[in-house]
């Protein structure tokens, strides 16, 4: 590793590899092939990568017109969230010179090589989901200029967090079921450790202790519709009082709370009720439709790039979370019994 706050050179690597810079810059421009040996190029790139380096950007940008390229690391794209998120990035990028790549991390971990080992230094920043920040260190992203989306601001590797206030979506929907009348609740909560569902979960805890006479029980299952049935059912099937309503951390839970409801001859909202947090195309396509919090996905990847280029050019990222909206559906009314 490069010593002290130095940042390694061309120089640093040349003498690591042992080739000249103007192989370095040959490997690391993508320009070697039929100048230098493969075994060569990936010599200077273990290099690099050992040594941290990243060329200046600004200035090789102006000497070869390359385009200025940000990577959006996000979860395993099983959702259409995250499309959005990219859709809304790459719309503030266009309008800035800046392309952005998108790198859905499998099963929102660390991949077991680097796909990114020749490219690195052609990144100028990284705008990455909480719930990837596994693939971060794979990828040497935290080495970048990088913008957390849904972190938590006081512990983030970022220079700049983007939030949704998931808390506040939280109390409109316990709100609207308290004034319903609900006051036995079950939480299905995802099996993610990732800040944005500790906030859920705090946030649900914190407004029902504040209710005398309510019921939590929390329930875990990842983020499939199956899981999230089995889940739903072994907890609707235990002995005791029912819950009147099922708070689920994410839409796809709740279609598979609707399941479980169903096969254990339950009706939704008749007999509970079940809300959910996304407002994904999902949610419409249920019966009855599901209420929900509606998360705006292309204005969450529009401020998260604006916030990178805020770090980028050394100037204060815009504050304050991005509102979210409760939209009340058919599958919340009143419970049955008190």
């Amino acid at each position: 590793m490069a010593h002290g706050s130095t940042r390694p050179t061309s120089r640093d690597v040349a003498q690591a590899a042992g080739v000249s810079q103007a192989a370095v810059s040959l490997v690391l421009g993508d320009k070697w092939r039929g100048r230098v040996s493969a075994a060569t190029a990936e010599r200077v790139r273990e290099a690099a990568r050992e040594l941290g380096y990243r060329p200046n950007l600004a200035a090789r940008n102006l000497r070869l017109g390359h385009t200025r390229t940000v990577l959006l690391v996000v979860p395993a794209l099983t959702t259409e969230f995250f499309a959005g998120v990219y859709t809304g990035a790459a719309r503030v990028a266009a309008r800035h010179g800046f392309g952005v790549v998108l790198y859905p991390s499998p099963e929102g971990i660390g991949p077991a090589r680097d796909p990114f080992a020749s490219a690195q230094a052609a990144l100028d920043g990284v705008i990455a989901s909480s719930m990837a920040a596994d693939a971060l260190t794979a990828i040497r992203g935290d080495q970048l200029p990088l913008v957390m989306l849904d972190s938590d601001p006081a512990g983030s590797l970022g220079g700049a967090t983007v939030n949704l206030d998931i808390a506040d979506g939280v109390r409109q929907v316990t709100e609207h079921l308290l004034g319903l009348g609900h006051r036995r609740f079950l939480h299905l909560a995802a099996d993610i450790a990732s800040w944005t569902f500790e906030v859920r979960a705090h946030e649900l805890a914190t407004r029902l202790a504040g209710t005398p006479g309510t019921s939590l029980r929390t329930v875990r299952a990842p983020i499939s519709i199956e899981a999230a049935r089995t889940a739903a059912e072994a907890a609707l099937a235990t002995p005791g009082p029912r819950p009147t309503a099922i708070i689920c951390d994410d839409d796809k839970l709740a279609a598979g709370a609707y399941k479980a409801v169903r096969r254990l001859g339950l009706r939704i909202p008749d007999d509970i009720s079940v809300t959910g947090l996304d407002d994904l195309a999902l949610a419409t396509a249920i019966d009855p439709e599901l209420t929900t919090v509606r998360l705006d996905a292309e204005l969450f990847g529009e401020r998260g790039m604006q916030a990178l280029l805020a770090v980028l050019e050394g100037r204060e990222p815009g504050e304050g979370d991005i509102p979210v909206q409760l939209v009340v559906r058919g599958s919340t009314a009143p419970p049955s019994t008190p």
